[in-house]
C-alpha cells in the first residue's frame, strides 16, 4: 500500500511509537519567536533545564510586535533575546534584521523538504508549502523540543484536495484558499493533513503555495502540504547548491517524500476553479465566504496589505499594480507591511513603495503586528477592515473591529475606492 507525503515523513522521523496512532518524531527545526517562546523559557528555566537540543536547529525572532510598544512587550523581546544569546543561537533576528516569522524562515532556506517543523504559532502550517510536516504546537509541546528536539503528533490523517481548471484574471491564491474554506468548513480538515494537489498548485510559486498552505489551519487542519516540484528546488537552490550536484539531483531527492499514486486518503475532494471570482469574508469566522460582487459598496476604514498570508513581493507588487496611478480614499487608512526586510528592499528597488506612498499607503516596517491586533494598525471600537491577513474573528484586528479578508488586489481596489471593490475595476491583471 502507498503512502501519502505526511506518512513518508512521520516514518523517516519516527523515535518511537508509545501508544499505537501516537508517534513520536525527530525534530529537523524549532523555530520561536518572542510571543509565545518566553513563558516555555521560563518554565524550563523554573524546572532547572535551561538548555537547548541543538542551538543550530532553533531559529528565532522577534516579529509580532516590532519595535516594542510598552514595558511588557519589551520584556518578552528581551527574555528571548538573553535566551538565543546564552545558548549561543546564531540564528535569532532582532530589531532590523527580523520580519514575519513565516516569511522569514523561508527565504533564509531554513525550511526544506522532509523536514518536521515546529513553532508556538499555529501558522507555522505555512512551511508546509515546501512539502515539510510543519505544525503549531502548544508550551508544553515547544518546552520539550526545545529541550529534547523530539515532539508527539498522532499519526496522520490526509485530506487530498485537488485544484484544477484554469484562473480568471483578478483570481489569485488567496481567493483559492478562502474557496477551500468556504467548501470544507472551519472544522473540515479538524487534525488532518491537507494535501494540496493539481495542475493549479504545479503552476503556483513558492508565495502564492505559501498562502495555501498558511490558512490550511482556518479549516481545521494540523498542517498543508504541497509535494515538492523544481519550483521548490529553485526557490531553494541557493541554499543546497552545496548538497546536490545539479538541480535535477535535487528533485530526485526532495521527490522520495511525494505521495504515492496508490496512497490512501482519508477525504478526497476536487475544486475546479475556472468559474472562480475574488472572494472576501462577511463574518467572523473563515469559512463565512461570498464573492466580491456580493459585497460591493460595503464601508471600510482601514486596509492592511502584509502578514504570512500575503506580506510577499509577489503579493505587493499585485496590490501596487491595481494602485499605480490612483489615490486611496480619503475615508480610508492604507497600510502596507512588507513581511521582511528583504522583501521591502526589493520592493523599494523595483519601485513598489513609491507606489503605495504615492498613493497614500502608510509603509510600515515588517511586523505581525496588525494582524493580531496589538500595534502597527489596530482598529477602533465599531471600525472596519479590508485585510489580506487570515483571520476575521471577533476583536481580531482590535476590539469591536470587524475585519475582511481578500487577496492583495482587492484590498488595494477596496483602499481607492473606500469600500469592497473588484480589481478588475483598476486595471487588467495578469497572473
Amino acid at each position: 500500500m502507498g503512502k501519502t507525503i505526511a506518512e513518508k515523513i512521520f516514518k523517516a522521523h519516527l523515535v518511537d511509537e508509545p501508544f499505537g496512532d501516537v508517534s513520536v518524531l525527530k525534530l529537523d527545526r524549532v523555530f520561536c519567536h518572542e510571543i509565545t517562546t518566553p513563558m516555555a523559557i521560563q518554565d524550563l528555566m523554573a524546572r532547572g533545564k535551561d538548555r537547548v537540543f541543538d542551538p543550530d536547529k532553533i531559529k528565532a525572532v522577534i516579529d509580532h510586535v516590532s519595535p516594542a510598544k510598552d514595558s511588557k512587550t519589551a520584556m518578552q523581546g528581551k527574555i528571548l533575546r538573553e535566551w538565543a544569546k546564552r545558548h549561543k543561537i546564531k540564528d535569532f533576528f532582532d530589531i532590523g534584521y527580523n520580519g514575519v516569522c513565516h516569511a522569514l524562515f523561508p527565504e533564509k532556506g531554513f525550511v526544506q523538504p522532509g523536514f518536521v517543523i515546529i513553532m508556538g504559532d499555529s501558522h507555522t502550517c505555512t512551511h508546509g508549502a515546501f512539502g515539510a510536516f510543519a505544525a503549531g504546537v502548544g508550551t508544553t509541546d515547544l518546552e520539550v523540543g526545545i529541550l529534547k528536539g523530539v515532539c508527539t503528533f498522532k499519526t496522520p490523517q490526509t485530506y487530498k484536495i485537488e485544484i484544477v481548471g484554469k484562473l480568471a484574471d483578478g483570481v489569485y491564491a488567496k481567493d483559492i484558499i478562502l474557496k477551500v474554506i468556504k467548501d470544507i468548513s472551519v472544522s473540515g480538515a479538524t487534525n488532518m493533513v491537507i494535501e494540496f494537489t493539481g495542475n493549479i498548485v504545479d503552476e503556483m510559486s513558492m508565495d502564492q503555495r505559501m498562502t495555501l498552505s498558511n490558512m490550511a489551519v482556518e479549516a481545521g487542519a494540523t498542517s498543508g502540504i504541497c509535494l515538492p516540484d523544481m519550483t521548490t528546488v529553485d526557490y531553494l537552490w541557493e541554499f543546497i547548491k552545496n548538497q546536490y550536484k545539479t538541480r535535477q539531483d535535487a528533485l530526485e531527492a526532495f521527490s522520495k517524500f511525494r505521495s504515492d499514486d496508490d496512497a490512501v486518503y482519508a477525504k478526497l475532494k476536487t475544486i475546479d476553479v475556472s468559474d472562480l471570482e475574488p472572494l472576501t469574508t462577511f463574518g467572523y469566522k473563515p469559512d463565512n465566504v461570498i464573492p466580491v460582487s456580493q459585497m460591493l459598496g460595503t464601508k471600510i476604514n482601514q486596509v492592511y496589505i502584509g502578514s504570512c498570508t500575503n506580506g510577499r513581493l509577489e503579493d505587493l507588487r499585485i496590490a501596487a499594480k491595481v494602485l499605480a496611478g490612483h489615490t486611496i480614499s480619503p475615508n480610508v487608512r492604507g497600510i502596507v507591511s512588507p513581511a521582511t526586510p528583504k522583501i521591502f528592499s526589493q520592493a523599494l528597488e523595483q519601485g513598489i513603495i513609491k507606489t503605495f506612498m504615492d498613493s497614500g499607503f502608510c509603509v510600515t516596517n515588517p511586523t505581525c503586528g496588525a494582524c493580531l491586533g496589538m500595534s502597527n494598525g489596530v482598529l477602533a471600537q465599531g471600525e472596519v477592515a479590508a485585510s489580506t491577513t487570515n483571520r476575521n474573528f471577533i476583536g481580531r484586528m482590535g476590539k469591536g473591529g470587524m475585519v475582511h479578508l481578500m487577496s492583495p488586489a482587492t484590498a488595494a481596489a477596496s483602499a481607492i475606492k473606500g469600500e469592497i471593490s473588484n480589481s478588475s475595476l483598476f486595471c487588467e491583471q495578469g497572473k
